[in-house]
């Protein structure tokens, strides 16, 4: 099974157990909606024996969005102690679950990360090991051959090609973008 990361659940929201979830996917409403089942981060129960052991899968109850992230309801988590005790798991789905995209020009970012970044003459960049969403656009994020990174802005101006098939990405950046 390829687990994709959708999710990190953050604070406590409330007292009923709701949840503040930082976004890591591009389909908040498909990945949230409430009925699905996510897979949790193996081994993030907390150290202490006695706490709540955080199960190997969550179903969503109830997803709203608030200022920029999701507050969630998880099946069977009711109040702040057992919300407090989620804080920082990873929620993830299977890879084979997620379709993908009929626009030829949109994808999904378990399709991206792993990819070779290229300039447009050819000079290998990096390997693409995330996409973060943005606000203004997606960023790739590039772990670059030296150890460290650059966030690439992901459109069609600078990404001009991605090759799927040749598992690279074109990529062709302003002067000065990858020295930031």
């Amino acid at each position: 099974m390829d687990l994709r990361t959708v999710g990190r659940i953050g604070r406590p929201h409330g007292i009923r157990g709701e949840v503040l979830v930082e976004v890591r996917t591009d389909d908040p409403d498909e990945r949230f909606a409430p009925g699905k089942v996510l897979i949790t981060e193996p081994g993030a129960s907390p150290s202490d024996p006695a706490a709540y052991k955080v199960p190997d899968r969550l179903t969503v109850e109830a997803a709203r969005a608030h200022q920029g992230r999701l507050i969630v309801v998880f099946e069977g988590v009711y109040d702040r102690n057992v919300a407090e005790a989620l804080r920082g798991v990873l929620l993830s789905v299977d890879s084979a679950e997620i379709a993908d995209p009929t626009d030829p020009d949109e994808f999904n970012d378990h399709q991206l990360v792993g990819l070779t970044a290229v300039t447009t003459s050819g000079e290998t960049l990096g390997e693409v090991a995330r996409v973060d969403h943005a606000p203004a656009s997606d960023m790739l994020v590039l772990r670059r051959p030296e150890g460290r990174t650059s966030l690439v802005p992901f459109v069609k101006a600078i990404v001009p090609e991605v090759d799927l098939a040749g598992g690279r990405v074109v990529v062709d950046p302003p002067e000065g973008l990858l020295d930031l």
